[in-house]
């Protein structure tokens, strides 16, 4: 299920260079750690925004974008803030993460220092970052010796590890040289909040909101609920009912879409990248002006036909494709998922994930529970 509201460009191909909507770049992405360009290469920048939430797949989604030479990649930037603030609440922090967000865009990386946790009077490195030692261009070279950006393929974080701290101006011209900007997040609550982002002409910012059965998170969330403390503690003192509709609220937004969000937004069901990882990258990427390569082509193919399910969290692995979408079916009990179906009956509904009716339906594994969606 892939839903792209009234997409101003057909798949593939690119908007005119005279439109007043693209920023201008002085750097064009061409070889890794190659010098910036002439001005003759300018090249317009495309920002993209994986909007989710926890335990949605998404740092395999975001893989997509990790492993392809040509996307800088950040993973979770806005964790900084809510470390930084903690123990403020989840709402309260969204005007922090919006303008966290709106400087990342402009490759302005000095952010990260603002809302450094090392102490006063020390300066924060590229390992300093959140989700460094798997992000590709930081364990790459110029930064790192490593591993090259060009070479499709999953890093060691071990590896990544020993790679040298590198200034965060370093980084920040690294971020310059890439034509397509990518960001995974899972602490924006609300589409609204990029609104802003949206509407500025600077910058081309769409959105993927990619969801996920209510089940399957429910179930992931009941095995990683160790790791997810801190931030399901920010969540609660928000003390904000809102919190618990996010992605009813989003999808309809999605149906009903603003001028903001108008050929700006693409949904993408976790279970549709699983099953159909082909068709879904070059969905994915048709909406956001990449080429697909043979190799991220081989890359998401063995990413979804692994020999298992890793139960482990916050591991991104391959793994295999009906494992992974039928795991919730035999670790919830019927009351839990009957609970669940309960309370996320409307976005189910538009989503097109299936309730039960009997826990001999929820055992028969030969029954897929996926439909067209309404949305």
């Amino acid at each position: 299920m892939h839903v792209l509201l009234h997409s101003r460009y057909p798949e593939n191909t690119r908007p005119r260079a005279n439109s007043s909507r693209h920023r201008q770049l002085r750097h064009h992405r061409s070889e890794p750690g190659a010098a910036p360009s002439s001005p003759a290469l300018h090249a317009r920048r495309q920002l993209v925004y994986v909007f989710t939430t926890w335990r949605s797949g998404s740092s395999f989604f975001g893989e997509l974008f990790n492993q392809n030479p040509e996307v800088f990649f950040l993973y979770e930037p806005v964790w900084h803030v809510w470390q930084k603030l903690y123990p403020g609440d989840a709402v309260s922090l969204q005007g922090a993460a919006r303008d966290m967000l709106s400087s990342l865009y402009r490759c302005d990386l000095s952010v990260f220092q603002l809302y450094s946790t090392a102490g006063a009077g020390k300066n924060l490195t590229t390992l300093g970052i959140f989700g460094a030692a798997t992000n590709k261009v930081i364990c790459s070279s110029p930064l790192c010796p490593a591993y090259r950006k060009e070479v499709v393929g999953m890093v060691d974080d071990r590896v990544c590890k020993k790679c040298p701290p590198q200034r965060l101006s370093r980084f920040q011209e690294e971020c310059h040289k890439y034509r397509t900007l990518v960001i995974k997040g899972v602490r924006v609550f609300d589409l609204a909040i990029l609104a802003p982002l949206m509407r500025d002409p600077t910058l081309d910012l769409k959105v993927i909101h990619l969801v996920r059965d209510p089940r399957a998170v429910a179930s992931s969330r009941i095995k990683s609920r160790h790791g997810l403390i801190r931030e399901s503690l920010q969540v609660v003192r928000s003390r904000d009912p809102r919190i618990h509709r996010i992605m009813a609220k989003t999808l309809q937004t999605a149906l009903h879409p603003p001028d903001w969000l108008q050929g700006n937004y693409m949904a993408v069901r976790y279970e549709d990248l699983v099953v159909e990882p082909i068709k879904t990258l070059r969905q994915v990427y048709g909406f956001v002006n990449l080429a697909v390569s043979p190799e991220m082509e081989k890359f998401t193919l063995n990413m979804t036909s692994g020999p298992g399910y890793s139960s482990k969290p916050f591991v991104v692995s391959a793994r295999n494709a009906t494992q992974a979408l039928s795991a919730w079916r035999t670790a919830l009990s019927y009351q839990q998922i009957k609970q669940v179906e309960e309370y996320c009956h409307q976005p189910m509904a538009l989503l097109g994930y299936e309730r039960v009716g009997s826990p001999e339906e929820v055992k028969d594994l030969s029954r897929t529970l996926l439909r067209k969606p309404r949305l």
